[in-house]
């Protein structure tokens, strides 16, 4: 499954990129925005219900397994709105309890009632909560198709926060190993295709022999595009599930600039040199071996 992640400082930007998505053929079930404004989210169903009577109900009805709108209570944060077919279950995926079709409620009747909290969030509500919590929104596009995920995603970077020059560096990187901890030394981009794919693939072949304790040194990483910002997501979140951690070092102004406009910077720990990000794991050595 390829995911790509767009932040957007207004609902104005927001609906621009969800027009163009779908003007680029980008499956309307693909397609989730995020807020946390009851009023943005009443305002995004009204005007794109409009401009796209399956994507978002409230203006136009909503029909058989169209989700038009979803509403959560998140323990210790407090609402969120999903619009979009597969609103509902990200809430779910989210770890809180969603409220179901209430498009018509949020458009017709602001006041309504809302859905009871889950006990706990889940860990994987994380990052998004963190972009919510700065008064921004989240355009989530999710597809196993790449052609789709690489159109998305330069719709997505054209339109939403962190804009970035694009740099024809090839992606590469190399592995060492700091009593415990792999350091995952990375050059070039982190976009969509070679980038977001190798990326995974590292994580998972660590994961898969026993590592738990991740540092991405990103010194030479010049470009991160909306498909890396996903995968960065998806790593770290993999990684918690299993009890472990990744964090980052080394940013170059480019990348910091970014993970500040999108919020990264509050998921992901954070470390100006890799020692004190080695000393941040806890029982990290000197001793360095090369895979």
């Amino acid at each position: 499954m390829e995911t790509a992640i767009g932040v957007f400082d207004s609902r104005e930007r927001a609906e621009e990129a969800v027009k163009e998505l779908i003007q680029r053929s980008i499956p309307e079930s693909s397609i989730i925005f995020l807020t946390r404004s009851e009023s943005e989210a009443m305002s995004f169903g009204k005007d794109l219900g409009k401009y796209a009577g399956g994507f978002i109900g409230g203006a136009v009805g909503t029909t058989a397994g169209c989700v038009g709108a979803a509403l959560a209570l998140i323990p210790g944060f407090g609402q969120v709105f999903a619009l979009g077919v597969g609103g509902a279950a990200l809430l779910g995926y989210l770890g809180s309890r969603a409220g179901g079709s209430l498009a018509e409620r949020i458009i017709e009747t602001p006041g309504a009632p809302k859905p009871t909290p889950s006990e706990k969030a889940g860990e994987e509500a994380e990052y998004f909560l963190q972009v919510l919590k700065q008064g921004r929104s989240i355009v989530l596009v999710q597809t196993e198709y790449r052609e789709v995920a690489a159109a998305a995603s330069s719709v997505l970077d054209k339109i939403g926060l962190g804009k970035q020059v694009p740099t024809t560096s090839k992606v590469q990187h190399s592995l060492r190993n700091v009593e415990g901890v792999t350091i995952v030394d990375l050059r070039g981009k982190i976009a969509f295709g070679e980038g977001n794919t190798l990326l995974r693939e590292t994580i998972s072949r660590i994961a898969a022999t026993g590592g738990r304790k991740v540092l991405l040194n990103m010194r030479e990483v010049d470009f991160v595009d909306s498909s890396g910002i996903g995968e960065m997501v998806r790593s770290h979140m993999s990684l918690r599930k299993l009890g472990g951690q990744m964090k980052l070092t080394n940013l170059n102004k480019v990348v910091s600039d970014l993970l500040q406009a999108t919020a990264l910077n509050r998921v992901f720990e954070v470390y100006g040199d890799e020692e004190s990000a080695l000393n941040s794991f806890g029982g990290a050595g000197r001793k360095a071996s090369t895979n």
